[in-house]
């Protein structure tokens, strides 16, 4: 059996759930992954399988597999998926999980009525709003070292048709702008 790992990334309790608030959920996520060989994009989604697993909060009803395909229009790179029915304890796991394996599709199957609090909305929104506030950060990060970085190919005569593979243009000469 593997060790619980916890879905929370900070070391805060969990507030106390009221017991007005829906738990035992049962969802059914599907992960999906794109790559090459075919023999890896599985051995990914059983490792995926096993750590969804391993989450506190979290047990796995049921696992179905698909064999990788070919991708249309792809040369030599494959897809696969798995559906995962998990049970949950609340819904802020099942947020937890979307927002640390971002499954392709999440389907609650039950309760087909969920209560929360207003403090159980609260912890979901401002955990959804610290995700976002990382994800953006990285974004601002990356756009400013791209502008560095095309700054940089300015400073050395480097165009972006060149970092393609294209050639360089060449300067027309004098007597070809004369005519």
């Amino acid at each position: 059996m593997t060790e619980e790992t916890n879905l929370v990334e900070n070391d805060e309790e969990p507030l106390e759930r009221d017991s007005r608030e829906t738990t035992g959920i049962t969802a059914i996520i599907i992960l999906e992954v794109i790559g090459k060989p075919p023999e890896h994009l599985t051995l990914a989604l059983e490792e995926l399988s096993e750590k969804i697993g391993a989450e506190k909060g979290v047990k796995i009803n049921s696992k179905k597999m698909n064999e990788p395909v070919l991708m249309k229009d792809q040369k030599d790179f494959y897809t696969t998926f798995t559906e995962i029915e998990v049970e949950v304890d609340d819904v802020m796991t099942l947020n937890l999980i979307m927002f640390k394996y971002m499954p392709a599709h999440i389907e609650v199957v039950s309760p087909e009525l969920v209560t929360l609090t207003n403090n159980g909305w609260n912890e979901i929104f401002n955990e959804l709003v610290r995700k976002l506030h990382g994800y953006d950060e990285v974004v601002r990060v990356v756009q400013a070292q791209n502008a560095l970085m095309q700054r940089k190919m300015k400073e050395l005569g480097i165009t972006e048709e060149e970092l393609r593979g294209k050639p360089k243009k060449e300067a027309k000469s004098s007597e070809e702008k004369k005519e």
